[in-house]
């Protein structure tokens, strides 16, 4: 009997390619205030919250603004987000995400999501999964976004599961950095030195092996 009771999951770059769609609607922002913003300088927004993300695009213009400010360019970005989640289907979810869900339960695994996004109730539904899950973790209840490890722990103990006996799945490395913090089996999505702190990195969901990590 494997030592594992729970897997949770992160939602972007993990189940969804609905990284893609919050990259769109930062750049959108990003235009209108006037700062340059790449696919290469949203890589430092994986596992980041929306203020977290925001403040770092207003650094990379060397910008500040007032705390309503900050407010009301959140809530526009939001808004360019759920443009796009509207569109979403289960097309949208990542090649292997709904066979390593299945797998999953079949194995007897609790299963969660532990997203930094507060519309990940939204998106589960979109993408037809909302059902597959024992708990979806509220983002906007949390004390600390990753890379602290409550959004997990919050998973965690709503599931009534000992920490230790959860996998978690990531593809950021703040996302890894919560999953340990929070004493649990790491598993990236993703490049291998970009996740090294993770206990196993696989270049993508389809090719996760549950099965080892149950194993060890």
């Amino acid at each position: 009997m494997s030592r594992f009771a729970a897997i949770l999951f992160d939602l972007d770059g993990v189940l969804a390619d609905s990284a893609t769609a919050h990259f769109a609607g930062w750049k959108r922002l990003a235009d209108e205030l006037g700062i340059p913003f790449t696919e290469q300088d949203n890589e430092a927004l994986k596992g980041v919250d929306r203020m977290g993300s925001l403040r770092h695009i207003l650094a990379l213009g060397g910008r500040t603004a007032s705390d309503a400010d900050m407010a009301a360019m959140a809530t526009r970005k939001n808004a360019y987000y759920l443009e796009a989640v509207a569109r979403m289907s289960p097309a949208d979810l990542l090649p292997g995400a709904r066979a390593l869900i299945d797998l999953a339960k079949r194995r007897g695994l609790s299963c969660g999501v532990a997203s930094a996004s507060r519309n990940a109730p939204l998106v589960l539904d979109r993408l037809g999964i909302a059902g597959l899950f024992d708990v979806v973790a509220d983002a906007g209840a949390v004390a600390q976004p990753k890379p602290a490890p409550d959004i997990f722990l919050a998973c965690a103990q709503a599931l009534q599961i000992d920490p230790v006996r959860c996998i978690g799945v990531e593809d950021a490395a703040a996302g890894v950095t919560a999953i340990k913090a929070a004493g649990m089996y790491a598993i990236g999505v993703g490049d291998p030195e970009v996740l090294g702190e993770a206990d196993i990195v696989y270049p993508a969901t389809a090719a996760i092996d549950l099965d080892a990590a149950l194993a060890t």
